[in-house]
Formats: C-alpha cells, structure tokens, sequence
C-alpha cells in the first residue's frame, strides 16, 4: 500500500488526503433517475436510445426496445404516442420562520441554506413511481421549507438543537433514491419543515488497513466510497443498484442489501459503529469499535431501517476487504425458473456462493435481448444465428421458458477457480449450459443503465414499479407463480388496458431462502387514476407474498407505502414497543417522516390541490 499506517500507540488508523466528492446535485437528473445527461429517447424512426457515455448500453441504437414492450404491454408505444411531462409542477410556497433562519445563520454559511423552489422540491420526493408520476403529471402538495447542507457532525449537532428549540420538523436526506414514499411528507405536517441534505458530509475521516475498518461521513454516496477505497487496495462491498446515488446513511436508515450481499454481507453485518445525532443528544461511544460485543441492547440497532424517524447518522464505521485479486463474470442459460431455482439452492449448500448470482425469469431474459443493439456484419449476425441454434435445437431449450443466471466471481485466484468449478457442475446438474462471461459481465452491468427505463415508459403511458421480498426455498417457486396470477387476475378484474407486464428475478440467497425482486407495469392511457390503480395492483400482489409466506419487504423499506401491513407482521405488543421507543427517543416529533407506522397513519394528498401555490419554470 502507498499509505503508511500510523503506528502510535498501537493505533493502526490513518487519515487519507481528503478528496470531496461533487456538490450535491453536480449532473443530477430532478425530473427522473439518474443523471441529467442520461435518459432513454425514441427517435421518429422507432429506435431508442440511452443518450451520453455512462454506461454500456450508452449512445447505441436499440431497434427492438420499443417494439418489444408495445408487444408485452399490447399497446401503441411509439414516437407519436407520447404522455408529455411537465415538470417542475406547482408547489406550495415556503413557510417562514425568520427566528429559526436567524438563528441557523449563526453557524452556517449563506450557501448552506437555500429555499430554493426545485430545491425544496427534489428533497420532498424519492423515486417510487407514483411520486416520479406525481412531480411529471401532477404536484406534491406538501415539500420541505428549507433545504440545508451540513459540512460536518458538530452543525448537525446545532442544526437539531436549533431546529427544536423553534418547534421544527427534520427530514435527513441523503440520496433520495428510496422506492417507499419514505421522504413525501404529510399534507397535515403544519411546522416548518427542515430538510437535511447530508451528501456534503463524504469524507474518509479514516482507514485502518490493519484491523480492517474506516470510518466514514453518512452523506458518502456508494461511488464515492468505492472509488476512495480503491486507492488503498480497500473496499467495503456493498454495492446496490443505487450505488451511483444512494449514500451510507440511507443504507443504514433503509437497512439495505447490495448485489455482492453473498461475499461482504448486508448493511447490519457492515457496520461496526455509528454517530447518530438524537433530539435529545449524540448516540455515539467513545470507544473504538470492537469485532462483536455483548453489551446490553445496543442503542445503533434503533438506526438500522428507522427510516429518519429517530435522528440523522452522520458518521459510521464500517468492514473493509482488500479489493479482489481476481473479478471474473459469467452465464448460465437454464431450460426454465424452477431449474435455475433448484440451482441457486445446491449453489448455496455448496459453499461455493460467488459475490453475485441472479436468475432471471423468461420476461426479463427477452427484456435483457430487447436492449441489444443491432447486430451488424456477417460474422456478429452468425454467431447470433449458431447461439439461438445450440441453445434451441442442441440442448432443446424452449426460448419461452428458458432462464438465464448472471454471476459475479470475487476473490483470490483459487477462490474464484473454485467457485467456478462448483458453480458449473451444479448447474450442469440442473440442466444448465454456459451462456458466456461477456453475457455475465453485460448483464450485470446492464442493472445501472436499465434503471433510467422506468421514466421512458412513463413518456409513453405505461406505469412501471419494482417491489421485493424474501423468502424460504420451499416456498419461492409457489408465492412466484401467486404473484403473478394475482396480478394477472387483478389486471383483467379491473378492466385496465393492453396486457400485464410482470417479471422477476430471484437474487441473494441465503442458507434459509431467497430475496426474490419483481417489476409490474401496464399501459395506462386512458385510465383515470395510473397512480392509484398501480398502487391496488401492488396492494394486492403484496397481500398475496404474505399468504404465501414472504416478507414485507428484503430492503427497500416499510416506508409509508406499507405500513399498512404492519399489523399482519407484527403484534400489537411489538408495534406498541415501536411506538414506545420512538416516544422515548423523540417525543416532540422532531423527526416528523412518519415511516413504518410510528405516528399513525399519514395522508399524502388532498382530493383537491392546494390553493396557495407558486409555477415555477
């Protein structure tokens, strides 16, 4: 390593040069996902296209994207038949608190503060699709006040303090990337609303190669982390879809998974300790963190999936790895989601778990076709025709079943070639052929780029959302074909348009059972209320995943979208206890987001807009 560990004392920490990570908001989309340089455009010929240079799918033709979904959904998706957004929407004006503004321009500086309309706007909102539908088509009628960004613990400290002694309400934000209208606040919230955008706190503060660990400031987005550690030969593995975006403090607030989950684990098996500014004070020890410790009821494990409702994590520390020697990807193209299933639990068993394995279903494997660009000259057009021949006709594949697992090797030389021995002979056990490392490599990577599709359907009148659960093995292949005849059922009962899009995959394994994450969409033109209708489809596709025995929810959260379930998971004794402990730790409400049910019930919207509101453009 090129960084010396400071050895006084036995202490093994270092503090690495400081390198900032961009403003928050630098080339940040506010009317979608993502970056604002990116998004999916459908030419007047038909071919989309994924404009700027991010990511591997980049400012290539896609011929049969468009296509593709209009024949899922059986509907008139095109170039002529656009849902124009109008963005941003009209909201209502700020309310004043010159006491409060006074007071916070004690200790920070005029860019810190802003009440900024678009500002105020984009911290009001995550990215569920009924509020990315919402800021498009409709409004939000109740966004923050104020938008502030801290630049280290102590004005976090003071912003709190200062912020209950004037009667306000905190919202900590971070990458705003939730799926669970975690950030929308209520329409009844009458205070003044202090939204807290920590992504200016992303330092390293320290790394000890030694023993392991780095602590670092909860507003750190996951890009940012990785691309510091990689510096010191370190890295901490958590890699979600949002990786991009999302920041340490959201994974803690959300209890988060990533994608590599099977090699470096979840976020709870991530973080040692934690520093969490409270209403009534600092939760922190002063203590290094130790490997594992039996003391009492551990105040940090309040943090994890509280969701902002008991204080903001400004710092936390965390397990390093030394960055793999080898990385390797590959496929594995099974004759169907039973196979691929069965596979994933031998896989398991066997010791032998790569950083990442998902199988996909049928939908998604021809999802996954539909974004390749065209195939040009003789030889490309070839090897397309010899691969659908082996896959079809040798092996006898049907294309209408098959299913497709993506993986991600990690390692040293001899894990990774032992985890590749393993993994092919249990999925030749399963009836699985190799589909290719370059398949495995553009199938992962395809998971950032695909996520901007959701905004282009909404341009072309489809709904789209993801949602997940998790589940034991014996169950999976069950409460997977439920869903979907739910859904299926729900779709048709309802009368709405064109054909159901449903698709999943099934992701981290564990020794128990399964995450298994699904997308449901259809074509809304003509419905009345998209939003609502969607929200009834995923309603009762939920119902049926906790018939069927799955979890509420694997790691997007409770949020405000489920609390409705709570009680069908929990006790009254437990949902009392919750409630209790956010008395206990709050009982002012200062952090007013009203997840998961500590608060009661929340009203996100009037039937009516507001009369007092501002255009902005």
């Amino acid at each position: 390593m090129s960084d010396r560990p400071i050895t006084a004392s036995g202490d093994t920490r270092f503090v690495p040069p400081s390198s900032a990570a961009p403003t928050p908001g630098d080339g940040e989309a506010l009317d979608g996902w993502g970056y604002a340089d990116t998004r999916f455009v459908v030419k007047p010929n038909g071919v989309t296209v994924l404009t700027g240079q991010r990511y591997n799918i980049s400012n290539v033709e896609l011929p049969t994207l468009m296509p593709w979904f209009a024949q899922r959904l059986d509907a008139p998706l095109g170039p002529d038949n656009r849902n124009e957004p109008h963005y941003p929407p009209a909201i209502p004006s700020a309310l004043s608190s010159p006491a409060l503004l006074a007071e916070l321009r004690t200790f920070l500086a005029k860019e810190q503060l802003t009440d900024d309309p678009k500002a105020r706007l984009r911290r009001g909102h995550g990215h569920t699709g009924g509020e990315i539908w919402a800021i498009r088509y409709r409004t939000l009628e109740r966004v923050p006040d104020l938008v502030v960004f801290p630049t280290g613990h102590h004005e976090v400290v003071r912003l709190v303090e200062t912020a209950r002694k004037h009667e306000a309400c905190v919202i900590p934000f971070g990458g705003g990337t939730n799926v669970t209208e975690a950030l929308r606040l209520s329409v009844d919230e009458q205070r003044f609303v202090i939204a807290v955008d920590m992504r200016r706190m992303n330092r390293v503060l320290w790394v000890d190669a030694v023993n392991h660990m780095a602590c670092i400031e909860a507003g750190a987005t996951g890009q940012h982390i990785v691309d510091e550690l990689k510096k010191h030969g370190l890295t901490m593995g958590h890699e979600p879809d949002s990786l991009e975006f999302s920041t340490l403090g959201g994974w803690i607030a959300t209890n988060a998974s990533g994608m590599k989950k099977n090699r470096y684990g979840n976020i709870e098996e991530l973080v040692l300790d934690m520093q969490v500014v409270t209403a009534h004070g600092v939760m922190e020890r002063p203590a290094q963190a130790a490997p594992r410790e039996s003391v009492g009821v551990n105040p940090k494990q309040y943090m994890f999936g509280s969701e902002g409702n008991f204080g903001i994590v400004t710092t936390a520390v965390v397990k390093l790895f030394a960055v793999p020697e080898v990385q390797r990807y590959g496929s594995v193209v099974f004759p169907n989601l039973a196979a691929g299933l069965a596979f994933m639990y031998d896989l398991q068993a066997s010791g032998a778990l790569p950083a990442s394995v998902r199988v996909m279903d049928n939908t998604q494997f021809h999802f996954g076709q539909a974004l390749k660009p065209a195939k040009k000259g003789l030889w490309a057009k070839t090897m397309g025709a010899i691969e659908k021949f082996v896959v079809t006709k040798v092996k006898g594949f049907d294309p209408f079943q098959l299913a497709v697992a993506t993986i991600v090797f990690e390692g040293s030389r001899e894990q990774v070639a032992f985890q590749e021995r393993a993994l092919y002979r249990i999925a030749k056990q399963h009836g699985g052929m190799k589909g290719g490392a370059a398949n495995g490599e553009r199938g992962y990577q395809l998971t950032f780029g695909i996520a901007y599709i959701r905004d282009l359907t909404f341009e072309h009148w489809a709904i789209a959302e993801s949602f997940e659960t998790s589940v034991p093995w014996s169950k999976a292949l069950d409460l997977y074909e439920r869903v979907q005849a739910r859904c299926e059922r729900e779709h048709s009962e309802r009368g709405l348009p064109g054909k159901l899009f449903f698709t999943g995959r099934i992701t981290q394994a564990y020794q128990t059972g399964v995450c298994i994450y699904f997308y449901l969409g259809f074509y809304a033109k003509g419905v009345a209320d998209p939003v609502a209708s969607y929200t009834a489809l995923e309603h009762a596709a939920r119902e049926e995943i906790l018939a069927a025995g799955g979890s509420l929810s694997h790691h997007h959260g409770v949020g405000k979208i489920r609390q409705d379930f709570l009680g069908d998971i929990y006790s009254d004794g437990a949902r009392v206890l919750a409630r209790k402990v956010k008395s206990a730790i709050d009982p002012e409400n200062l952090f007013g987001a009203g997840n998961h049910g500590v608060n009661g019930p929340v009203t996100l919207a009037r039937p009516a807009t507001l009369a007092h509101s501002e255009e902005h453009s």
